[in-house]
């Protein structure tokens, strides 16, 4: 089930600030305007909520336009693993378009706002706008990529390493976007979705942001988190990601 904290004004797709200020593509006004009518509502939801919930059959289909989120999947016994973290611009729910049912749940991280579409034109866009088709198909590809990362760094990284690696790709995704705050970006994680995104104790978690910390390679104070040496911090973590290019917004 699905919990909003209410309806907005809808914002038009030709006007979206987010669109004018991220690293977003160009479309052609015909997109634009096939976006605006796939566009249902401009919703928002409070911190904490479950958007999405695995095993939905019938999971709603947004894309982020403000704020943080986090896909998710929970063992029996309640624990719990975080797949990755949304920031704006990111698709929510399409993987559960795909399939039977939804495979994840997500979570917000911070109070969001949504765009939210109709399932039912989904099809539509396949059928006569091939380029939004396979932006939609690069935006689930590149979930798939962080995903792979994030195995990567169970496999073969240590807890520094892995710790490391998850600040400089949140920071340089948080950059691009322009969430700036007091000399770093917005970093709303606590140590515990740390952990649960890494695989680590919450002992582990202390410890490696502790020692980063105190070798002076980052600060994380009042939800902002500043890089005092971030080519070091590359180095550590062996993570050399490439600038963020213009992507699609869907």
């Amino acid at each position: 089930m699905s919990f909003s904290a209410g309806m907005l004004n809808n914002v038009p797709c030709h006007s979206c600030p987010l669109r004018a200020k991220g690293p977003f593509k160009d479309y052609a006004d015909r997109d634009i305007r096939f976006l605006d009518e796939l566009k249902k509502d401009h919703v928002a939801f409070e911190a904490g909520r479950d958007i999405v919930m695995a095993g939905d059959t019938d999971p709603p289909l947004y894309t982020l336009f403000s704020g943080w989120a986090f896909r998710y999947k929970l063992l029996p016994d309640g624990r719990r693993q975080i797949l990755n973290f949304l920031l704006p611009g990111d698709p929510i729910g399409f993987q559960g378009h795909m399939f039977e049912a939804s495979p994840h749940s997500v979570q917000t991280l911070t109070d969001v706002e949504v765009c939210s579409f109709h399932r039912s034109k989904i099809w539509e866009l396949f059928r006569s706008h091939p380029e939004l088709a396979f932006d939609l198909t690069w935006l689930t590809a590149r979930e798939e990529c962080f995903v792979d990362d994030n195995l990567l760094t169970a496999g073969r990284r240590s807890a520094l390493e892995a710790v490391g690696a998850l600040l400089i790709h949140l920071y340089k995704r948080a950059d691009a976007l322009g969430m700036h705050r007091n000399g770093g970006v917005e970093f709303p994680l606590t140590q515990n979705h740390i952990a649960d995104a890494l695989g680590l104790s919450l002992v582990h978690t202390n410890k490696s942001l502790r020692k980063l910390s105190k070798i002076g390679m980052h600060e994380i104070k009042n939800g902002t988190l500043t890089f005092m040496n971030g080519r070091a911090m590359e180095k550590l973590a062996q993570i050399f990601d490439d600038p963020v290019a213009a992507r699609p917004l869907l």
